[in-house]
C-alpha cells in the first residue's frame, strides 16, 4: 500500500515578519514579531477634555474656551446696561483705586504697552523661525493683530467711561491686558513652556496696575483675558501638534531595510 506523503511545513519567508505568532506562554495571542510595544498603547492615549478617548497630544480645553466666551458675553451685557455687576464694579474701583503709590502701579501697568510687549514678543518670534517653527511663530503674530480687531470695535461698541475720566469713552475692555496677555504667553509658547508661569505674573501685574491706578475697572481687564483665551489657542495649537508630528515618527520614515530614514518631505515649520 502506497503511503501518502505528508504535507511539508510552511517554511517562513525572507524578508517578512509574521505578523501574528503563538506567544512565549502558547496562548496563541497574537503579538509584534520583533517584541515591541505598539508606539501608541490604547491604554496610555491621554483622554480629551471631555473624557473620551484621543490623542497625544491633548486638545487644548473646550469647556474653558467656552466658559470665557460665556463670561465675555455676560460681561458685556452687563456693561452695556449697567446692570448689577457693573455696578459692584465701579465699588470695587473705588475701594482700591491709589492704594499703592501711583509710580508702582503706573510701572505695572506699562508692561502691557506696545513698545514694551511687543519686542518680548517679536524676539520670540525670531527665536521660533531660527529653530525652524515658522508656523507657530506665524500663528502668534496673528493673534497679536487680532487684538485690536476686536478690542477697538468693543470699546466703540460700549463707550464705557473710565473710572478717573467719566467723560471719557472707550475703556471696555483694556487693550494693555489684552496686549500684554497674548505678547506674553505667545513668548513663553514659542521659547520654553517652563515660562508661562511668568507670562502669567507679567499679565496679572499688568492688570492688577491698570486697576489700582484707575486706568481701568476690574470688569474691563476681566473680559480682555477672556477675550484673550481663544486667541492664545492658535500659536498653542500650532506648538503642541508641531513637536507632535516630529516626536510621533512622521517626519522620521523606515527604509527598505528597517533602518529609520528621514523623510523628503522636511521638516514641519
Amino acid at each position: 500500500m502506497r503511503e501518502t506523503p505528508r504535507a511539508e511545513p510552511p517554511q517562513p519567508r525572507p524578508h517578512r515578519a509574521e505578523a501574528h505568532t503563538t506567544g512565549a506562554s502558547c496562548s496563541g495571542t497574537p503579538h509584534r514579531s520583533d517584541g515591541r510595544p505598539p508606539h501608541t498603547p490604547r491604554g496610555a492615549r491621554q483622554p480629551d477634555p471631555l473624557g473620551r478617548p484621543g490623542t497625544t497630544p491633548p486638545v487644548p480645553g473646550r469647556p474653558a474656551l467656552f466658559s470665557a466666551l460665556v463670561a465675555l458675553a455676560v460681561v458685556t451685557w452687563q456693561v452695556l446696561v449697567h446692570g448689577p455687576l457693573a455696578r459692584l464694579d465701579e465699588r470695587v474701583s473705588a475701594a482700591v483705586v491709589d492704594t499703592l503709590p501711583r509710580r508702582l502701579t503706573e510701572l505695572a501697568s506699562d508692561l502691557g504697552n506696545l513698545t514694551v510687549a511687543l519686542p518680548v514678543l517679536a524676539a520670540a518670534m525670531a527665536y521660533a523661525v531660527r529653530r525652524g517653527r515658522r508656523r507657530q511663530a506665524l500663528f502668534a503674530g496673528l493673534a497679536m493683530v487680532c487684538v485690536p480687531l476686536l478690542v477697538v470695535p468693543l470699546k466703540e461698541w460700549t463707550a464705557r467711561p473710565g473710572p478717573l475720566e467719566p467723560w471719557a469713552h472707550g475703556y471696555y475692555p483694556s487693550g494693555h491686558t489684552a496686549t500684554a496677555m497674548v505678547a506674553y504667553f505667545g513668548a513663553a509658547q514659542l521659547v520654553s513652556r517652563r515660562l508661562l508661569p511668568v507670562a502669567a505674573v507679567l499679565t496679572a501685574v499688568t492688570g492688577t496696575g491698570l486697576i489700582l491706578r484707575g486706568f481701568h475697572w476690574p470688569l474691563d481687564v476681566l473680559a480682555s483675558v477672556a477675550l484673550c483665551l481663544p486667541l492664545l489657542c492658535w500659536p498653542v495649537l500650532a506648538a503642541r501638534y508641531g513637536r507632535g508630528r516630529i516626536r510621533g515618527g512622521d517626519a522620521w520614515r523606515t527604509g527598505s531595510g528597517g533602518t529609520p530614514s528621514r523623510s523628503t518631505d522636511g521638516p514641519t515649520s
